[in-house]
Formats: C-alpha cells, structure tokens, sequence
C-alpha cells in the first residue's frame, strides 16, 4: 500500500496548487491513496461543502479535518451526510460529523483517523485514549490505518507517534503549517513526522498575508486576516507500507506551484 498526504490546503491558492501538483505527484508515486488536509480550505480558515466538493473532484480519498472544523456553519449537515470528510474523533460525540472513515481502493482499506491535540487547543477527551479505541475498532476492518493528529504542541504529537507505533501504517502532524525535518519510520513500523506542513503561500506567515501577520505582532490590535498569494508550494508525505500494515519508507514533498504565463 501507498498513499499521498497533503498537508493543510490553505485557501483558493491552496487549491489551485493542488490541482496544478497532484496529477504529477501521482503520475511518478502512484498511490493506492491520497489524503488530504483541508481545514484552512475555504478562505484560509475551515472548510464549506463548496470546497470539500473541489478537494475530492481533485482526486482526495478522503479530507481531514482540526480545530477549525465547525467555523463555517453550512458545512454541519455536510459533515453528516459525506463519509470521507472528517473531524477529530475526541471531539464531542454528538457534534457533526464522524471523526474516522474506511477508504477501499484496488481491493485494499485504509482506516483513517483525524484527532485534535488538547495542549492549547481544545477536545473534550484525551486523543491518546481514543486513538487506543480506534486502532482497535479499525484493526479488524481495515488493512492499515493512517492517523493525522492535528496539534499545537510538537511535544504532544512526538508522544502520539510514538504511542501507535506498530498499530498504524502511519503518523502524521498537521496545523502549524511549518513542515518539519524529523520524517522516519519508528521501530514499531509506524511512518511519523511531527507537521508535514501546508499547502498555500509560503511567501505569508503560515498562510497570511505577512503585513497584516507582522501588525499584529507589533499593535496587538484586530487585524482582519486575509489569504497570501505569493510564493505557493505543495508540502506533503509519501508513505510506502509493506503490505501488512507497517510502513516500509517516508519521503517528504515539497514542490514550488508551476509559474504562470
């Protein structure tokens, strides 16, 4: 098994990079599975139907999700209703949308799993906890499972990897948009990396447009935050497994968006 991740899909420019990538990224990797981040999709902050929609005619298997999950309202009934769309399982039960999904492509299943950190961000129950229940709920339906933990703290999401190790194809961080340089396999066979960063504008801060970011910084006061343009790239991880739910290889992507004419 093979499969794509897409670090955070940021705004208009998140997708068109997407789009303008994606066909070469599975032109030379081939993946069984591509799974994409899109919590900053829909302006540069949470997701509507409208742009999970695009992100899956993009060719996403499925869309997770984070703490902007619920910013736009009309998404909730969407969350129900699309199987390959969602949120962090340790948020309240009752709230929209489902937190883990089975995606089947040439006769394999994939089980993934979106979880929300709790250190300066907010979940309503531990992520470790409910990674032990899914792993297990998952382990007799699925053939591997990808966990994408979305936190703040990198202390919090070394601890995730290193607590699934053995129990998922792979372990990936997402929301602080930065991609870092720790990709490995762990000994238990778990493919991890603490943020495999975000696909947007480089050129901003983490996606905003760096004067209003750099204002805010210096006045303290509301700045309204817009989408940066400038400088686009695609960041992401390929992720090999060894046919039986371990990870054989990890490689990083980053690739600069084509120029236009």
């Amino acid at each position: 098994m093979k499969l794509v991740f897409v670090g955070d899909v940021v705004g208009g420019i998140g997708r068109r990079t997407l789009a303008a990538l994606l066909p070469g990224l599975r032109e030379e990797h081939r993946p069984d599975f591509v799974i994409v981040n899109g919590e900053n999709a829909a302006g540069g902050v949470g997701i509507t139907r409208k742009t999970a929609t695009e992100l899956l005619e993009l060719g996403a298997d499925a869309i997770t999700l984070g703490n902007h999950a619920y910013r736009h309202r009309e998404v909730y009934e969407y969350l129900d209703q699309e199987p390959r769309i969602i949120r962090p399982a340790n948020y309240p039960k009752g709230s929209p949308g489902r937190g883990h999904t089975i995606v089947e492509a040439g006769g394999q299943r994939l089980g993934v799993v979106n979880l929300s950190g709790q250190v300066f961000l907010s979940a309503v129950r531990s992520p470790f906890a409910e990674a032990d229940a899914l792993l297990a709920e998952l382990r007799d339906r699925s053939d591997a499972a990808l966990v994408d933990m979305h936190a703040e703290a990198t202390s919090e999401k070394v601890a995730m990897g290193w607590h699934v190790d053995g129990r998922a194809l792979a372990c990936v961080g997402t929301h602080t948009h930065v991609p870092t340089a720790d990709a490995r396999v762990l000994p238990g066979g778990t493919a991890y990396v603490t943020d495999v960063g975000m696909t947007g504008p480089r050129g901003g801060v983490i996606g905003v447009k760096r004067e209003q970011a750099i204002e805010r910084f210096l006045t303290l006061t509301q700045v309204r935050f817009e989408t940066s343009d400038e400088d686009p790239w695609l960041n992401a991880v390929v992720v090999e497994g060894d046919g039986n739910g371990r990870a054989r290889s990890i490689e990083q992507v980053l690739l600069p968006a084509p120029k236009g004419p």
